[in-house]
């Protein structure tokens, strides 16, 4: 089955480049103009929206933290694409939940590749969820496959970055995982600034889980430590 991507962008120019050369690698493509039509849009079996920031009517900020609500739709892929280059505005998109970040002018090529970079983890995590893989200590329970965290039998409300984030490092139970690589698989782009987004996360995943879990590796990254691992 083809990926369906949604180019969300208010230049028609724009829209029609974009649309032309990913039908051209043979996806599904449909277009929105507008904030409010790019959220009604996503959830016609969307796998990935391209989405401009300063999209009218519901900017493109507003229009990924409602998609990251909609239990609907909270999986999809997001890049978002601005004519802004300011880390501000590409640390926002990342906290509210874009899995990618492309600033205008960009090159076709560029696009593409991370469209394609980007839809391929997500169709890979899509296949790990019938795994059924489940985390069990005392304190702590992991279902992946029913995307819920529970510590002390009550469940913990994780926004779709921070499960993704422990997902990954629970695959990867008693591994050092760098910060670069972190960012790479969980944010989507090769991160060239300081690590405070990957780290906030962290601070906020340990809060919510308890601090036991995940162990900092100084000067390289973080780990998931628990030798009671079941699948």
């Amino acid at each position: 089955m083809l990926n369906k991507i949604l180019i969300a962008d208010d230049e028609k120019n724009i829209r029609d480049l974009i649309k032309y050369n990913l039908k051209n690698d043979k996806y599904q493509v449909i277009t929105a103009s507008d904030g409010e039509q790019a959220y009604i849009k996503a959830h016609e079996n969307v796998d990935l929206i391209v989405l401009d920031i300063m999209i009218p009517k519901v900017n493109g900020l507003e229009v990924c933290r409602r998609i990251r609500k909609d239990e609907e739709i909270s999986d999809i892929a997001v890049i978002m694409l601005t004519a802004k280059d300011k880390e501000l505005d590409r640390i926002l998109g990342l906290e509210i939940g874009a899995d990618d970040y492309i600033t205008k002018p960009f090159s076709i090529r560029e696009l593409k590749s991370r469209v394609k970079a980007v839809l391929r983890r997500t169709n890979t995590d899509s296949k790990k969820e019938g795994n059924k893989n489940s985390f069990v200590s005392d304190k702590l329970q992991i279902d992946l496959a029913g995307y819920e965290v529970k510590k002390n039998g009550k469940i913990i409300n994780l926004t779709p970055k921070e499960f993704k984030l422990l997902k990954f490092m629970y695959n990867n139970i008693n591994m050092v995982l760098t910060r670069d690589l972190l960012l790479d698989k969980i944010w989507g782009f090769q991160y060239t600034g300081d690590s405070r987004t990957l780290d906030v996360h962290v601070r906020r995943l340990r809060k919510k889980i308890g601090k036991d879990y995940i162990q900092t590796v100084r000067g390289l990254g973080y780990k998931f430590m628990n030798k009671n691992r079941s699948s």
